[in-house]
């Protein structure tokens, strides 16, 4: 069986300025690093917020959790195969492998795994 590591919480944003200021002036939380405007990571601590528009959030609309973790493919196999599902099965982008899935009760996950460089 694979190892998993909560990681980070995907939330949508329609405005990704007014979010970001939120959580940096409202709440004092550092900024990460900005992709433009569609996605930003805020330090959470030992987990990363993620703020995402439409452009770049895996389930628009939904709270995701993000899963690290060594086997991606495994990953998605296990929940396709024990009442969850996929949006989008394993893939590869830029930096990273991912699989987007929800569990048994249709809350979203993505399982993702570093590329090598």
């Amino acid at each position: 069986m694979s190892n998993y590591d909560v990681r980070m919480v995907v939330l949508s944003t329609d405005d990704l300025d007014e979010s970001i200021r939120f959580y940096t002036e409202t709440l004092g939380m550092q900024l990460k690093f900005r992709d433009g405007a569609h996605y930003a990571a805020i330090d959470g601590g030992s987990i990363t917020i993620a703020l995402a528009t439409a452009v770049d959030h895996p389930m628009p609309g939904q709270v995701v959790v993000g899963i690290k973790t060594d086997d991606v493919d495994a990953a998605a196999e296990v929940v396709d195969a024990n009442g969850g599902g996929l949006v989008k099965g394993p893939y590869n982008d830029a930096h990273e492998r991912r699989a987007v899935a929800y569990d048994n009760k249709g809350n979203g996950l993505v399982f993702y795994s570093p590329l090598p460089r």
